[in-house]
């Protein structure tokens, strides 16, 4: 009786392992065929001459705008999502801000903030407004 349950288990173990380990080929099929949502930006990072966090600068002082920079964005009120999560990138003493902003406001406020810690002549504004919530959001 024993050895007949503990089969019994060890083919349950078996038939239940196979289920979840093994998905239906269509579903592989699909995770193949489906773009990530940011592949057009992510293309575009490929083909652009402007700087990439790839090109963030490792010395103390570039590391300590950026970090500066990065804190002033997050703690600020009012601005979405998006905007909190733009590129800042410091080469050499030179701040390039990279990505989408919801609104021109958004967009203005980032500008300030670096400017405010490196000066206007430092900043490399290259944020885009996104269409759609621009129209939205005069």
């Amino acid at each position: 009786m024993l050895r007949t349950s503990t089969l019994l288990c060890t083919c349950l173990l078996l038939a239940c392992d196979r289920d979840v380990a093994e998905p239906p080929a269509n579903a592989r099929e699909e995770e193949r065929t489906v773009a990530p949502d940011n592949s057009k930006v992510n293309e575009r990072d490929r083909h652009d001459q402007a700087p990439t966090p790839l090109d963030q600068g490792n010395n103390s002082e570039d590391l300590r705008v950026t970090k500066e920079i990065r804190e002033a964005i997050v703690d600020r009120d009012g601005l979405s999502f998006t905007a909190q999560n733009v590129k800042v990138i410091t080469e050499a003493g030179r701040v390039t801000l990279r990505g989408p902003v919801e609104t021109t406001a958004e967009r203005d406020a980032i500008v300030g903030i670096a400017t405010s810690v490196v000066g206007a002549e430092r900043v490399e504004n290259l944020l885009e407004v996104t269409a759609n919530n621009e129209r939205r959001n005069p």
